[in-house]
């Protein structure tokens, strides 16, 4: 049954490869505890055990990332997701994951180019004045060539590696059943999430896969762009692009990892750091659009001391209200307010996180006290957010992927910045900007508009609401009227109001025993004990035994050790 609920017949030569490589590589315990080489080997499938124990003596982080490269582009990504989960997942493990590339041997032009002249509508030496067969680089993905456009214009042309989508279609599919079996047997991964990582993968790779997406997403971010005319974002050519191919303006320049050159040629380092940081801060905090996955392979230095940004394969987005949420965050960070980085961070962990509110403001608070009287412009604010995103993980709270997604990418940034001019501080570039928007969001025009948006939708409310009154008196009167009420720990109320009830009871036992006793000893005659009336007597002790109860049932009430039994 469980081999059936992980995949039908197409994908099970996938399932089987897929464990082989987990078993390789020194997660066979895992395989056996979901029940899977058994099943597999019943099935007729061989999965070979004897490679294992050499891999076991490897360090578990270095395992994984050894597995995830040798799956494939699926997993590579997954990996790459992984990189940016310091909520999740600790140094060690995010060291090996940031260690994933997705570099392959490229596709022979004999095998790319049916489906490139398909794409291009004829062969790529008559469509361009110039085509490269050897490519320039190659990725699991997509592989890039060279060009030159009948214009003279100089081009790249990226080609989706045929066949793809097939494979990463497969494996999404066998990632989603498998991580819904992983969340159901081995609870110990539940904090992991793997569901939500296989949603977060699967949006991220669909979107990866449309090339032409990539060009839309250029093009936004190259018109919010515009007002920063240092920065730039090849140019599409529509003519020549779409899902499987696009082709864009050449880049040239230093590419960000080739630092050397900058002093060679005469760059301004400091310059750049400032621009840099300036753009980024633009994509995240005004337009809510920006790169994601900025390495210094895809940061080029043009002449001017410009700024090229390429490859908006993976572009992240952030909703107005998410950026409202992520400058009260920057700014509780650099102003040192604890209890705002607490309340953001407890908003995006939701409602079921079970975190100790106490707890977490008490350790943010020990935590921005470390930045006591530091200068605002030597603070590290990406060395900050790392560290946020590990008091998240030791209080079991998560991020949402776009924030996520904003962090990694905000971290390498500054760190890029830092490579360019070790002067250089993100906090002095960020808070103007921070404080700029924070004005700019409670300008009248702006708080008028946000009026006016939310008097539309109540009007819009208002105005469904008689429909949505006489729907439910209609089912009302044809007894199909439901009502359901959820009280939270409703057993545990019940029995708190059971006990309280015992307790009066017994309080009202108390007062009649002294009351009675009371007009006993007033009556002469009957057996005596220790020379009182013996009822009377036997009642006061009775009274005296039943109040010690009473009283000491209350006390161990209050410091919260009654369970429901009285004594």
């Amino acid at each position: 049954m469980l081999i059936e609920t992980l995949g039908a017949a197409r994908d099970m030569g996938r399932l089987n490869e897929i464990l082989g490589v987990l078993i390789r590589h020194g997660f066979g315990d895992s395989v056996r505890r979901l029940g899977l080489a058994d099943r597999l080997a019943q099935a007729g499938h061989v999965l070979h055990w004897e490679t294992a124990a050499d891999l076991a003596r490897i360090e578990p982080p270095v395992q994984i990332r050894l597995a995830l490269e040798e799956l494939g582009p699926t997993f590579v990504k997954l990996g790459q997701i992984l990189a940016g989960r310091a909520d999740l997942f600790g140094p060690a493990y995010i060291t090996e994951f940031e260690k994933l590339h997705s570099r392959v041997p490229p596709v022979p032009m004999s095998a790319l180019r049916p489906q490139l002249c398909e794409d291009l509508g004829g062969e790529p030496e008559t469509v361009f004045a110039r085509f490269d067969t050897e490519p320039l680089a190659a990725a699991s993905i997509a592989q890039v060539h060279r060009a030159q456009l009948q214009d003279g214009t100089e081009v790249i042309v990226k080609i989706r590696r045929p066949g793809i989508a097939q494979v990463i279609d497969a494996d999404l599919r066998l990632l989603a059943r498998l991580a819904a079996v992983v969340e159901a047997e081995l609870p110990a991964f539940k904090p992991y999430r793997p569901q939500q990582l296989v949603r977060e993968l699967a949006r991220s790779l669909k979107r990866e896969l449309d090339l032409a997406n990539e060009c839309r997403q250029a093009e936004r971010i190259a018109t919010n762009m515009a007002v920063l005319p240092w920065i730039v974002v090849p140019r599409v050519h529509w003519a020549h692009t779409s899902e499987r191919v696009n082709v864009q303006d050449h880049v040239n320049g230093v590419p960000g990892y080739a630092l050397e050159q900058l002093n060679e040629q005469g760059f301004d380092r400091q310059l750049l750091a400032q621009r840099g940081a300036q753009a980024v801060l633009k994509m995240i905090v005004e337009d809510g659009l920006f790169h994601a996955d900025p390495h210094p392979g895809n940061v080029f230095y043009l002449a001017g001391n410009r700024i090229a940004f390429i490859d908006f394969g993976m572009v992240g987005r952030l909703s107005v209200r998410r950026r409202d949420e992520l400058l009260a965050l920057l700014l509780g960070l650099v102003e040192r307010q604890p209890q705002t980085v607490a309340d953001v961070l407890l908003d995006w962990a939701g409602d079921d996180h079970g975190a100790n509110l106490g707890a977490l403001e008490s350790e943010l608070e020990e935590f921005l006290d470390q930045y006591h009287g530091a200068p605002l412009a030597e603070l590290n604010l990406g060395q900050m957010l790392a560290d946020v995103t590990t008091i998240l993980r030791e209080h079991a709270l998560g991020l949402p992927s776009d924030m996520a997604l904003l962090i990694k990418a905000f971290i390498t940034l500054e760190g890029m910045g830092r490579s360019l001019d070790p002067a250089f501080h993100m906090t002095s570039e960020a808070l103007p900007l921070l404080k700029k928007v924070v004005r700019g969001r409670y300008q009248p025009r702006v708080v008028a508009e946000r009026a006016w948006q939310t008097l539309r939708r109540t009007l819009a409310v208002a105005e469904q609401l008689p429909h949505d009154v006489s729907r439910l008196l209609r089912n009302a009167r044809r007894g199909r009227l439901q009502v359901g009420i959820e009280v939270a720990h409703l057993k545990r109320v019940g029995d708190q109001l059971d006990r309280s009830a015992n307790r009066l009871a017994m309080a009202l036992i108390i007062a009649a025993l002294i009351i009675g006793s009371s007009i006993v000893m007033t009556v002469q005659g009957g057996p005596t004990l220790f020379g009182l009336p013996a009822f009377g007597f036997l009642g006061f002790m009775g009274a005296v035994v039943g109040g010690l109860w009473l009283v000491r049932a209350i006390w161990r009430s209050g410091r919260g050790q009654d369970h429901g039994q009285e004594d």
